[in-house]
């Protein structure tokens, strides 16, 4: 099945959303309450706190990889969260150790 992209409609809480966030994150947000998204990905901790108030669950890429390691669909977290830091990506040290313990790579 192929994906189709959809359009945000409520071009008001879009604006709105941007008066705090950027372009991506506001309509990431505004799509996820049109279509009843199950999970939003968001990294930036503004629009986390934002999507919360709306009552959405959320993830973000270093969720994503914490899952892939524990569906062993990758093999060592460790690389991954050092090439993701690579390309300039921030995780705070402590959050990266205590994911790396909870899969036992610590």
């Amino acid at each position: 099945m192929t994906p189709t992209l959809s359009q945000v409609e409520d071009r008001k809480l879009v604006k709105l959303l941007r008066s705090s966030l950027d372009d991506g994150e506001s309509e990431a947000i505004a799509l996820s309450l049109e279509i009843g998204a199950d999970l939003v990905l968001l990294d930036d901790s503004d629009a986390r706190g934002k999507a919360r108030l709306f009552g959405l669950e959320i993830t973000g890429t270093v969720g994503i990889l914490l899952r892939a390691k524990k569906e062993k669909k990758i093999e060592f977290l460790r690389e991954d969260l050092r090439r993701l830091k690579e390309t300039g990506f921030w995780i705070r040290d402590d959050l990266g150790m205590k994911l790396l313990e909870e899969v036992g790579e610590a």
